[in-house]
């Protein structure tokens, strides 16, 4: 296994680590309601998947 030469100090340690914060989700717009979805989604509002209706809702 590999043992480290010498001690990182915790400054140099959560400098490393500063780009692992977590990213908000991006969200994008069903193109037939506008509400926010996920993309590569189906819309849980109208059930659209791009421009066709993959699952239909009772209105």
């Amino acid at each position: 296994m590999a043992v480290p030469r010498n001690r990182l100090s915790n400054a140099r340690k959560n400098s490393k680590r500063a780009h692992h914060a977590k990213k908000p989700k991006s969200t994008g717009s069903c193109p037939r309601c506008g509400l926010s979805k996920l993309p590569h989604m189906i819309c849980q509002a109208c059930g659209a998947y791009g421009d066709r209706i993959v699952i239909k809702k009772e209105e």
